[in-house]
């Protein structure tokens, strides 16, 4: 169920500029990874309502041209983690959307709308769920504290043109990302000094913001001088240090500093998140290393037999093994995992695709039905269910447990996904072309939605209800369009 995409999405972030000079001069660093840095929400430069809508344009962009990974148990993860961070979060303005992007740079950014992604190869060298946590609580201060809003402002005193090129360039990225990317670097380039200052001064605040954040909810406040550290040591001998360093510079000072804040609080001593060490394995198993090294990888560490990584490395083992299409010893560590947690989705996750992969659709669903009952709309076990039912061919019962799902998270892609393949199966195609024309309309594909729209009305025969509610949709999907002409 994961949907790898190209190109990359031009951020609105005043940091563009350095972005863009350190991709350029990276031969190694790959044009579809191109992810800007840091970018947040607004003040008097922008309201509300305009954060919103470009920061929901941005998304969709990002979901039709970056590698965003669409994995409901990451997902989860990611965004209960995130959670327990807003919630300890001030003037958080919105609810936040954290997602998760497939690249192994060291990287996290933030941008309109309180989104905030974390690629791959972050997750990938964190040793701890509270070095994780630290930089979402960072990422999450640079929103909370509105820091691009200030560039805005700053920028716009100092050149009202220049705030205009860099709205036009997100406006012309929607429509055309290369001539989006040129139109933005064009606008910023003539305040570069201006925004590296404020980085600056934005960089602290957020360290200090952040690791408040971090110890209110209850991660050791030691995670960010930890991961700091991590980094620095990481890349202390290269020529080229990863982006994230370019623009998040880990002087002495700034690791000294981070060391400093996190003494005002006191010391925990957290015990072993297993959820992170499954997060942790999955990305390694499933999106970091091929197929035959992620056999060989995890093969190695569970012979190594480390206490605290041994569930996680089974899992990471199970599934290499589900990749190399070694089902039966993937199932026997399942089996193994599942006696001992019989609850954790992760598990359930990975055991729905070995009973898929081996045509028993049936055992999936009977496995399911009893978390399903207690909790039908969470999206690990909803989906899974929902592709048992599909494999089964039970249509109408996948049918009837995507709509309920999609009442609580509209814009979720695999359930559009799983929906149209649902309709399709079962030969509604005015349905199935509706269902299509969603999962173009998360991508910001506004004219293929309504072209999808358009073949539902031709399959919706006499339904007369089912054609005026196409054409109130075709309407809304227009009126999108139109509010982002406005902007």
């Amino acid at each position: 169920m994961i949907k790898k995409l190209s190109v990359p999405l031009v951020f609105i972030s005043l940091m563009l500029t350095a972005s863009l000079a350190a991709v350029a001069q990276d031969a190694n660093y790959n044009d579809k990874n191109a992810l800007p840095e840091i970018g947040v929400v607004a003040s008097d430069a922008i309201s509300l309502d305009k954060e919103m809508i470009i920061g929901d344009a941005v998304m969709r962009q990002m979901r039709g041209q970056s590698p965003i990974i669409s994995d409901p148990v990451l997902d989860e993860y990611l965004q209960d983690l995130g959670n327990k961070l807003v919630v300890h979060a001030e003037n958080a303005k919105f609810p936040f959307e954290f997602f998760w992007v497939n690249n192994d740079a060291i990287n996290a950014f933030a941008f309109f709308g309180g989104h905030i992604g974390v690629h791959t190869g972050l997750m990938r060298r964190a040793e701890n769920e509270s070095e994780l946590a630290s930089v979402l609580a960072h990422e999450i201060s640079h929103v909370t504290q509105r820091h691009i809003a200030r560039r805005m402002q700053a920028q716009q005193r100092s050149s009202p043109l220049a705030l205009a090129s860099l709205l036009g360039g997100i406006l012309i990225a929607i429509a055309n990302p290369q001539a989006g990317m040129a139109a933005m670097q064009a606008g910023s380039a003539a305040s570069a000094q201006l925004q590296i200052d404020y980085t600056r001064s934005n960089e602290q605040e957020a360290d200090r913001i952040g690791i408040a954040m971090l110890a209110r909810a209850g991660f050791d406040p030691r995670g960010a001088a930890s991961f700091f550290s991590t980094m620095a040591e990481e890349y202390r001998m290269v020529s080229r240090p990863p982006a994230r360093l370019l623009t998040h510079p880990l002087t002495e000072t700034r690791i000294a500093d981070a060391r400093v804040r996190a003494d005002d609080y006191p010391r925990r001593y957290l015990p072993i998140n297993k959820q992170f060490e499954l997060a942790k394995a999955r990305i390694k198993a499933r999106y970091s290393f091929d197929d035959d090294y992620a056999v060989e990888y995890f093969e190695a560490a569970v012979a190594q037999n480390i206490q605290r990584s041994k569930e996680g490395n089974l899992y990471g083992l199970a599934l290499a093994y589900m990749r190399a299409d070694k089902m039966d010893e993937a199932k026997a560590i399942m089996d193994e995992l599942l006696a001992g947690d019989e609850n954790n989705y992760f598990y359930l996750d990975a055991m729905t695709d070995i009973y898929l992969s081996q045509g028993k659709a049936l055992q999936a669903i009977e496995m399911l039905q009893p978390h399903v009952k207690l909790n039908p709309r969470n999206q690990v076990l909803a989906l899974n269910q929902a592709n048992a039912y599909i494999s089964a061919q039970k249509f109408d019962e996948a049918i009837t447990l995507l709509k309920d799902f999609l009442l609580i998270k509209k814009d979720y892609q695999i359930a559009h996904q799983l929906m149209s393949e649902a309709y399709q199966k079962a030969k509604r195609f005015s349905q199935m072309h509706q269902s299509k024309a969603e999962v173009y309309a998360l991508y910001g594909a506004y004219n293929r939605a309504v072209d999808e729209l358009q073949y539902a009305y031709n399959f919706a025969g006499d339904d007369h209800l089912q054609k005026q509610r196409i054409r109130a949709r075709i309407k809304q999907l227009r009126d999108q369009e139109e509010r982002l002409e406005r902007l």
